[in-house]
């Protein structure tokens, strides 16, 4: 069985995937990527900038600077996204 859940090995078999479906698994696959690849990253860089003595709960002022810090991130990501996909080509 290979990354796409199909047997390979020719068309004799009936549940072959069309081309459709295999990029729409892709995309799913790839949004299912991006997504943990920002989480990743927001976590990392927000908890480095935001929390300056690590304990069992946040400080008011600490939960303030990582939801700025995830929303400006994502905001920043959303542009970025929208530049490069509107883009001439």
């Amino acid at each position: 069985m290979d990354a796409f859940g199909s047997s390979g090995g020719g068309s004799s078999g009936s549940s072959q995937f069309s081309t459709d479906d295999l990029m729409n698994q892709l995309k799913v696959q790839i949004n299912q990527v991006y997504a943990q690849e920002l989480l990743e990253t927001v976590s990392s860089k927000c908890f480095q900038k935001c929390i300056t003595k690590p304990g069992s709960s946040l400080s008011g002022g600490e939960s303030s600077c990582v939801s700025r810090c995830v929303d400006r991130y994502i905001e920043a990501t959303g542009i970025i996204g929208r530049a490069l996909f509107n883009a001439p080509r």
